[in-house]
C-alpha cells in the first residue's frame, strides 16, 4: 500500500479532496466545509438538533417529493445533477499502482441488469460526517443493529442512533488512551492522537487500527479501552485492516493486517498475540472464513492468497486481478470469497474450485474498496472510492443489481446484522453525511387488509 507521511488528519483528507474537486466544482460555493459542525455532540447536539435538521437532513418523504437525498441544492448550482454526473465520469481518475492493459477486462465482466430496488432510501443526516485518513482504506463505518451505526469523525468514534437520530462520542483517540486491562506480561501501552485507519465491530467488541501500527480494543458494554498498543515498530506500519471472528472452538479472535507484511492473531481475553504470519508483500486486507478455518490475504500483489488460519500456510493462490487488492468478504456459506481490486473489479471465487474466478463485477469509475454480504447471503454490496455503491442479488447469480448514485468519497458501507438496513458514510467537506437505506419487503399479505 502507498505510504503517506502526515502530521494532521484533516490535511490528508483535504489534500485528497483537492486532487479531485477543481474550481468548477458546483459544491464550492455552498455550505460550510468539513469540520464546522463536528463538535456538535451531546449537549450542543440536543439544543441545535431541530434547527440543523431542517437545513441538513433529508427524509424519505422529502426525497419522494423531489429533494436530493444528500440535500444538494442543484437549483443553485452551475450544473444540473445529470451534467455534473457526466463531468465526474469523464474526469475522475482511478488510482492505479500498476500500469497494465485492461482492454480484455470488460469482456470478462458480467452483464448486470441494473435498475433494481433492493434497498430504499430512508434518511440522510449531516450531523455526523465520516473522515478518511488514508485514501485506499475505506472500512471506517460499522453497523451493530438496524438502529446503531459507528463511524470515524476526525479523532472520534461516533455512535449514531437511527432510531433517536442523535449522535454520541464513544471513543476519543486524540486524548491519552490508557488501557484498563492490567495483567502480567500484557504488552499494552498508552497511546494518544491516534489516526484511525480501519475499524470493525462485532460481539460487543470495537477494534480500531491506527496509522502508526496501533491496535485499540474496547468492549462496548464497559467503560474505557481494554487494550491498546503498537503492534509493530516498523516505520511503515499502518494497520490496514482488522477483522473480528471466532475460531473453530468458538473463541473470539482479532486479526490484523499491516503494512509490515504481517498478519497477527490476538485473543480477546488477554489480548496476547497468538500467531504472526509473514508474507512477501504489504498486507492490505485480511478476512476470516465463517468457519474460522481460512484466511483471505490481499495486498500489494496481483494475486490473492487463501491461508490456513492456524498455521498461516498458503493453501491456494487466486489469480486474475491486474492490480493491488484492498477489500474482501466471505459469503455466509463459507464457499464464496469476494475480492475488491484497484483494477475496478470485484472477483468472486468458489474456494472449492479456486483455479479461476467464476464471476467478475465491474464498477463505474474507480477501485472496489469495500465489500459486504448480508448475513443471510442474499445480497452483496461493493463500494467504489467515490459516488457509487452497487448491490447485487446473489440468488440471481449476481446479474441483477441496484446502483446507488451519490456524490463524495465513500468512507465505508455496512449492512445491519438483521439485513434490514444498509448504511453508507460519505466523507466530503460540505456534504459529508450518513445515509440509511432500508430493505424493501414485498408484504403482499397486507393487500387483503386494504
Amino acid at each position: 500500500m502507498e505510504q503517506f507521511h502526515n502530521d494532521d488528519l484533516e490535511y490528508v483528507v483535504d489534500d485528497y479532496y483537492d486532487e479531485f474537486y477543481d474550481d468548477d466544482n458546483p459544491f464550492s460555493d455552498s455550505e460550510s466545509p468539513l469540520g464546522t459542525d463536528v463538535e456538535m455532540v451531546d449537549s450542543d447536539f440536543e439544543d441545535d438538533f431541530e434547527s440543523n435538521k431542517q437545513k441538513t437532513d433529508t427524509s424519505a418523504f422529502e426525497a419522494r417529493n423531489g429533494k436530493d437525498i444528500q440535500g444538494i441544492p442543484w437549483e443553485r448550482m452551475n450544473y444540473t445533477r445529470d451534467k455534473y454526473r457526466e463531468k465526474r465520469l469523464k474526469q475522475y481518475k482511478n488510482y492505479e499502482s500498476l500500469s497494465r492493459s485492461r482492454e480484455e477486462l470488460d469482456k470478462e465482466c458480467l452483464q448486470v441488469e441494473k435498475g433494481k430496488n433492493f434497498y430504499d432510501f430512508q434518511f440522510n443526516t449531516r450531523l455526523v460526517k465520516s473522515t478518511i485518513v488514508h485514501f485506499q482504506l475505506r472500512n471506517l463505518l460499522w453497523s451493530s443493529s438496524k438502529h446503531d451505526v459507528y463511524l470515524m469523525q476526525n479523532y472520534s468514534v461516533m455512535h449514531w442512533s437511527a432510531l433517536l437520530r442523535r449522535s454520541k462520542e464513544v471513543l476519543n483517540v486524540a486524548k491519552p488512551i490508557v488501557p484498563t486491562l492490567k495483567r502480567p506480561g500484557l504488552l499494552s501501552q498508552s497511546l494518544s492522537r491516534v489516526q484511525i485507519s480501519t475499524m470493525a465491530i462485532k460481539d460487543n467488541l470495537l477494534v480500531a487500527g491506527g496509522f502508526q501500527g496501533e491496535l485499540i480494543c474496547k468492549f462496548m458494554s464497559q467503560p474505557g479501552v481494554a487494550f491498546c498498543s503498537k503492534v509493530t515498530a516498523d516505520d511503515n506500519a499502518i494497520t490496514n485492516s482488522v477483522d473480528i471472528s471466532r475460531n473453530q472452538a468458538g473463541s473470539l479472535r482479532v486479526v490484523t493486517a499491516n503494512n509490515d507484511a504481517q498478519v497477527r492473531v490476538f485473543d480477546t481475553e488477554n489480548f496476547a498475540c497468538l500467531n504472526r504470519f509473514n508474507f512477501d508483500w504489504c498486507v492490505n486486507n485480511t478476512s476470516v472464513s465463517p468457519d474460522g478455518k481460512l484466511l483471505a490475504i490481499l495486498g500489494d500483489s496481483v494475486e490473492c492468497l487463501i491461508a490456513d488460519a492456524q498455521s498461516g500456510k498458503t493453501v491456494n493462490s487466486l489469480k486474475g486481478h491486474l492490480d493491488y487488492s484492498f477489500a474482501s468478504a466471505w459469503h455466509p456459506n463459507g464457499q464464496i470469497l469476494a475480492t475488491g481490486n484497484q483494477d475496478t473489479t470485484c472477483r468472486l471465487w468458489d474456494i472449492r474450485n479456486p483455479s479461476q474466478s467464476f464471476a467478475v463485477l465491474k464498477g463505474n469509475m474507480g477501485a472496489i474498496r469495500a465489500i459486504k454480504f448480508t448475513s443471510d447471503g442474499r445480497f452483496m454490496a461493493m463500494a467504489e472510492p467515490a459516488d457509487f455503491v452497487h448491490i447485487f442479488d446473489t440468488q440471481s447469480g449476481y446479474v441483477k443489481g441496484q446502483e446507488i448514485d451519490l456524490f463524495g468519497e465513500i468512507a465505508g458501507i455496512s449492512f445491519s446484522p438483521d439485513t434490514e438496513a444498509l448504511f453508507v458514510g460519505i466523507a466530503d467537506r460540505t456534504y459529508g453525511s450518513l445515509l440509511e437505506f432500508n430493505r424493501r419487503r414485498c408484504n403482499s399479505y397486507l393487500d387483503s387488509i386494504l
